[in-house]
């Protein structure tokens, strides 16, 4: 017997924090409507799609991010990731990169391009960083009418977004005041040096929890009886019938049985490369498809915060062994400044960059600038018809090329970062860093939303495919703009835009 259902209202594809929203919003606003969320990879956390940071026990956390790791997932000696100080492809801990294809002769590529194959995604791994966009990064069809800040608000609700979980860290301050006193001349408001908002929240008893897909889905989501999540299930195909949307193919991979689900919606919310790749798979190919390729070119820094009074009293680590010295402070992008800066303690930092001081814990943070991209056509994913990857999938190849433009952004957030940090304290090297290409894992734009049906987009302003009645698609690649900005809550901003519009349909 199968354990998939013959049919249901609304089949999605993925349960990353877009799919985890398509799930919450429709068990909110359509609550008899009989949703099946499939999702390649395994079961991690109890509950499902919680982040392996609140798994207190560290071999059991090791455990977790290894079973994310991909078709070929397997143990590893070193989970730390290293220093960043080599251009090595290196994957870290929960991810998996390209086999293949991530970069052709005479181009940039994305050598680390990296995905994660678990029930929650990426958000099982994430730093949790929910900034709002801004200026250019904003998306103006939205704006047009006052509709984008609602979608964020909702956003930050079902992310669990805060601004105040590090207030009690004894650097955060001195950090923010340094910077601000270095970058906030001349900056709005709402662009000066601040807290960065994150989906983090503490606990009773004092322990910092951060957001995963289980936050998402929330206890609406959980106790909905019309609601199934079936984790191993590999979507092979969106079945299309008519110009619309019919259901999806799926294979269990535990048993690997094959089964057609019928459904009146699907839902892709894979991730920006997975997505793309699952509808080229289905023979659905919008010219736009997998164009437009968005990466975010990573600087990082480290300092030692200069002149630093001892912190009073012993450091609370937490049951997951995250110190709480100085914070996350974010540097808001802004179009005369375009970089997105997060400055970090090292352990809460996704990569490693300096080893820490133990005669001053806390004492060395890290600095990181995103820089938006030059956006172009020509920077896309393409899928073979005839070879595949570790899933079986039409595999991969990324062209990807830095624009004179890029270069001048990069060369310019390199001086920024130095100027920030000596701001902050002595630098521990000369030079700033730039991560390979595909280090900011915020990949976007390859099935991205657009106002018209003209060639440049994929999908409409509700995430709706062009040409395919009741196909949607999810995630960061839905995002048009050029940002710098960790693409999450925008994201799933756009998410709750599609869902409330299958809700509304389901209604009719």
């Amino acid at each position: 017997m199968s354990r998939y259902p013959e049919s249901v209202d609304v089949a999605i594809v993925g349960s990353g924090p877009a799919g985890a929203t398509y799930a919450r919003i429709l068990s909110e606003r359509a609550p008899g409507a009989t949703v099946a969320l499939f999702e390649v990879g395994p079961t991690i956390t109890d509950p499902p799609g919680a982040h392996v940071k609140n798994i207190a026990d560290p071999s059991e956390r090791a455990r977790a991010q290894t079973r994310s790791e991909g078709p070929h997932a397997r143990a590893s000696e070193d989970r730390t990731g290293g220093i960043v100080k080599t251009t090595q492809r290196r994957a870290r801990p929960g991810t998996f990169l390209l086999e293949s294809g991530y970069q052709v002769e005479g181009e940039d590529g994305l050598p680390v391009a990296a995905m994660s194959s678990n029930v929650g995604g990426m958000a099982a791994h994430w730093t949790g960083a929910c900034p709002r966009p801004n200026d250019s990064e904003r998306i103006a069809v939205l704006d047009a009418d006052a509709t984008f800040d609602e979608l964020l608000a909702e956003g930050e609700r079902l992310l669990g977004v805060t601004t105040d979980a590090f207030d009690s860290s004894p650097y955060a301050g001195l950090v923010r005041e340094r910077l601000s006193a270095a970058e906030d001349a001349g900056r709005t408001a709402t662009t000066r040096v601040q807290r960065m908002p994150l989906a983090v929240h503490r606990r009773g008893d004092g322990n910092l929890v951060w957001s995963g897909s289980d936050v998402v889905f929330g206890d609406v989501t959980r106790g909905n009886a019309q609601f199934t999540l079936y984790d191993e299930s590999l979507v092979t195909r969106v079945l299309v019938e008519d110009g619309r949307a019919a259901g999806v193919a799926v294979a269990d991979r535990r048993t690997g049985e094959t089964s057609e689900i019928r459904a009146r919606f699907v839902v892709v919310a894979a991730d920006a490369l997975r997505t793309p790749q699952l509808l080229w798979a289905s023979g659905v190919r919008p010219e736009a498809l997998g164009r437009y390729l968005n990466d975010q070119a990573q600087i990082v820094f480290a300092v030692r915060i200069r002149d630093l009074e001892p912190a009073e009293g012993e450091d609370k680590a937490g049951a997951t062994g995250l110190s709480e010295y100085s914070g996350v402070t974010w540097v808001p992008f802004t179009d005369d400044m375009p970089f997105h800066g997060q400055v970090m303690q090292l352990d809460a930092s996704p990569v490693k960059l300096a080893d820490d001081d133990p005669a001053a814990p806390g004492s060395i943070v890290g600095l990181g600038l995103f820089c938006a991209k030059d956006l172009q056509a020509s920077d896309r994913v393409e899928f073979s018809d005839e070879e595949v990857d570790g899933y079986g999938m039409p595999a991969m190849t990324v062209h990807y090329r830095l624009t004179p433009l890029d270069e001048a952004v990069i060369a310019r957030g390199k001086e920024e970062i130095v100027r920030l940090g000596k701001a902050v304290g002595e630098p521990l090297d000369d030079r700033p860093f730039m991560m390979p290409l595909g280090a900011s894992l915020h990949y976007q734009g390859t099935t991205r939303l657009g106002a018209v049906d003209d060639g440049t987009s994929v999908c409409s302003v509700e995430s709706e495919v062009w040409g395919v009645a009741g196909l949607f698609v999810a995630g960061n690649g839905v995002i048009p703009t050029a940002t710098a900005c960790n693409p999450t809550l925008t994201g799933v901003a756009l998410a709750v835009n599609g869902a409330r519009t299958i809700a509304a349909r389901l209604a009719e």
